[in-house]
């Protein structure tokens, strides 16, 4: 997949481009049938698949402080669109002046003449140009006045629920609520964040009998707090573990922590990035009487986990 991350990097339009836009946060599975699509067709005429998106998030600059966490950062989001089999990903600098373009002149300018569109596939609650002007019906006028085609796509539903459609939001509060099993039916993976293995409090193993990875968390969305079946992923090698969120109660020092015990791994990755899946929630995060007690219910996490994993 070509990654195109400036408009202006486009010197000439593409051959039969047939391009689906969004923010595409979560790349879930309503954003993969798009894509799909949009693959299908361009294949379909000899043409080129585009995704376009733009960096940062929209409402990150017309909202400013006013925004929801983002379900996947940029890195991982190209990641998931080159797997769905894209030729080429336009990401946009979003900025205002370039929210205060026209709906007429983004068609016209930047999809026709610059980008080279023959088709263009987008849900039927898709809006574009200065204010969200234009709608589907301004999107039919201007195929009509510059010859492409609109193809609306159809919702992708929740299974065993017709009238629920896949979105973000849906997304967002699922993981928030520590629903992560619910969260691969839409997602069509798992619920995943990425970190820094940091240095800890050195307790894990030293007093619980279960050395745990500290992770400075790169994503801005984290699951409840709580204990977690997880798999790792560490250099292209994928491990189980149990993951705990929260404020370590026991220790009463309320810092907050993501620490993930990797089962059957001795490796010293302070300083590495690490990949985490979220399987299945375990419990809640509770306050134990004392250490003993803890390392107790770690064991049986642990076992826990192993029972989910295998």
């Amino acid at each position: 997949m070509k990654i195109v991350e400036n408009l202006e990097q486009i010197t000439k339009p593409y051959k039969k481009a047939v391009i689906t836009i969004g923010n595409f946060d979560g790349v879930h599975i309503g954003h993969q049938a798009l894509f799909h699509e949009v693959i299908e067709k361009a294949n379909a005429i000899g043409g080129t698949s585009i995704a376009m998106t733009f960096e940062p998030h929209p409402i990150r600059v017309l909202k400013e402080n006013n925004h929801p966490p983002l379900i996947t950062l940029y890195e991982q989001k190209v990641e998931l669109i080159e797997r769905s089999g894209i030729d080429v990903l336009i990401c946009v600098p979003f900025t205002r002046e370039f929210a205060a373009i026209s709906a007429r002149d983004f068609v016209e300018d930047i999809l026709i003449r610059r980008i080279g569109m023959t088709i263009i596939v987008v849900g039927a609650d898709y809006a574009f140009g200065k204010n969200r002007e234009g709608n589907i019906d301004h999107l039919r006028t201007f195929a009509e006045l510059f010859d492409f085609q609109v193809i609306l796509a159809d919702w992708i539903q929740e299974a065993n629920n017709s009238s629920a459609r896949i979105s973000s939001t849906k997304i967002r509060n699922l993981v928030i609520s520590g629903h992560v099993a619910e969260v691969r039916k839409l997602l069509g993976r798992y619920y995943q964040i990425r970190g820094t293995v940091a240095t800890g409090r050195n307790r894990g193993g030293r007093l619980l009998g279960f050395p745990t990875a500290n992770i400075n968390i790169h994503d801005e969305l984290c699951p409840k707090i709580g204990v977690y079946a997880v798999t790792v992923e560490f250099r292209n090698i994928k491990y189980k573990g149990v993951a705990n969120i929260g404020y370590s109660p026991t220790f009463d020092d309320y810092i907050f922590t993501v620490e993930v015990h990797i089962l059957d791994f001795n490796e010293n990755i302070y300083g590495q990035k690490i990949r985490v899946n979220f399987i299945s929630r375990i419990r809640d995060e509770k306050k134990f009487a004392n250490i003993n007690e803890l390392s107790k219910q770690i064991r049986r996490d642990v076992e826990k986990a192993q029972e989910i994993l295998s």
